[in-house]
């Protein structure tokens, strides 16, 4: 992504709804060259256009979510897929950088299977010959656009994958990796049941915050790939909690 298109996404994030011309002058360039930017920011998901203003996608769906530090999730993404061989068959819940995972498979790997319980992921990789996508049934959230409840335990009993990849919204000592949800909790447990090891994505701001659901993945191999900015104090909670740090 160039680098006006993340400086957009960040004005936004921080300002909510912002005028077209005010744009133009905060950066320096035309109103029609904002408009590009925003046609295609707009056709990825990440901003909408509405009379002259910009504005965030929806921020309680993956596209929203998607524009608050892009960049970080998108370095956490590739260092992700440098674990994805071509030719395999990994499962990818959902979550922002999870769907960045997808795409950069999408784009650069060859062969590889993505078995995911989100129907964004799902339509965000439709475009793309290098990947097949195998999307478990269940319960449809539409917010989060991911499926939840008691068939995607069913469905994902017929796979098992060496990795799968999952988002977090926190950490908590002694708890560990939590999520704001029940029902997609529970998915990500079904999930992991078919997977040798668990990876988590997700920036390092996290571990200042916690979801009330810890993801309780006893008995499973977990890393977590994370930026550069994780302090030394979650550094170690890591490390005594038997988490494998790898950072983008």
């Amino acid at each position: 992504m160039a680098k006006r298109d993340n400086q957009i996404l960040e004005i936004l994030t921080s300002q909510g709804k912002v005028e077209v011309a005010y744009l133009s002058q905060l950066l320096g360039v035309s109103e029609v060259t904002v408009r590009k930017d925003l046609d295609a920011l707009q056709a990825k998901g990440l901003v909408q256009r509405v009379h002259g203003f910009a504005q965030l996608a929806n921020p309680n769906d993956v596209g929203g979510r998607l524009a608050y530090h892009y960049e970080e999730k998108r370095f956490i993404a590739r260092r992700a897929a440098e674990l994805v061989p071509d030719g395999s068959t990994v499962m990818v819940e959902s979550g922002s950088c999870c769907a960045l995972l997808a795409r950069e498979l999408a784009d650069h790997s060859n062969g590889v299977t993505i078995v995911t319980n989100s129907a964004f992921i799902a339509n965000y990789v439709r475009d793309s010959a290098r990947v097949s996508c195998v999307l478990l049934g269940g319960t449809y959230q539409r917010d989060s656009q991911v499926m939840v409840g008691p068939l995607v335990h069913t469905c994902a009993q017929e796979f098992y994958v060496d990795r799968l990849f999952i988002g977090a919204d926190g950490w908590i000592e002694g708890a560990g990796f939590t999520n704001a949800d029940q029902m997609r909790a529970d998915a990500v447990r079904s999930m992991a049941e078919s997977a040798a090891e668990v990876v988590v994505l997700t920036e390092s701001e996290k571990f200042g915050q916690r979801g009330a659901i810890p993801m309780r993945l006893p008995g499973k191999k977990v890393s977590v790939i994370t930026d550069e900015r994780i302090s030394d104090e979650w550094c170690l909670s890591l490390e005594c909690s038997g988490v494998a740090l790898i950072l983008a």
